[in-house]
């Protein structure tokens, strides 16, 4: 595990802590629970444990753990319902974005989603930076229809699913490839101006998403 002085300079010793423990919350299997501590973490991280202590009740806040006097944080395990849950959610967020894109999309954007794509592709054999370029391309897309509200609500929609997309990425030795696959045919359809075509793209892409989530939790 890398420390928190190895993961970079930028930003409050909170703010660093805060995406070091988060990365590594985001690393863990989605079917066992794992308590955290502020010394185990401390010394793991570099760093003192004030921050460490300020960082986990931000993600405690945010719904990644639960802290429990005199034992620790709680990274609970991720249950199917939960799963089911946040991906009906994201299919209802983002079918409404990429239809609504298709009817205006500009090819400086369309580049915007084939640079992420280029970058996603480099790293297909890291998951950690695969799901990342993963949510900056879905995010993208979500940000552009211009709807706030929905893109607020979206972002702590695929805050709890990190862990599980990282789980179907390296439990499979096909999901990256499919994932690539998948995200050109969205900005095909987005290409071609149908809003009919961009939703079944998504729908595709989602039911898919769907499908090796409960493969992963099998793993």
């Amino acid at each position: 595990m890398s420390s928190v002085r190895q993961a970079g300079r930028a930003g409050s010793a909170q703010d660093v802590t805060y995406r070091f423990l988060k990365q590594r919350i985001a690393e863990l299997p989605r079917d066992g629970g794992t308590f955290l501590t502020e010394s185990e973490v401390a010394e793991a991280a570099g760093t003192s444990r004030t921050p460490v202590r300020e960082a986990l009740l931000r993600l405690e806040a945010e719904g990644f753990l639960e802290i429990v006097p005199k034992k620790g944080a709680f990274v609970p395990p991720i249950s199917d319902a939960e799963v089911r849950a946040v991906m009906e959610a994201r299919e209802l967020v983002e079918d409404w974005c990429v239809r609504k894109l298709a009817e205006r999309v500009d090819e400086a954007f369309l580049a915007e989603l084939d640079d992420v794509l280029a970058k996603q592709r480099e790293v297909v054999d890291e998951p950690v930076r695969f799901i990342e370029f993963d949510r900056a391309f879905h995010r993208a897309i979500v940000r552009r229809a211009g709807n706030p509200v929905l893109a607020e609500f979206y972002e702590s929609l695929r805050d709890r699913q990190v862990r599980m997309g990282l789980r179907a990425v390296a439990g499979s030795e096909t999901r990256a490839e499919t994932v690539l696959a998948e995200h050109a045919a969205i900005v095909e359809a987005l290409r071609g101006g149908e809003p009919a075509a961009a939703g079944e793209a998504l729908a595709k892409h989602l039911s898919s998403t769907m499908t090796a989530l409960r493969v992963g939790e099998r793993l």
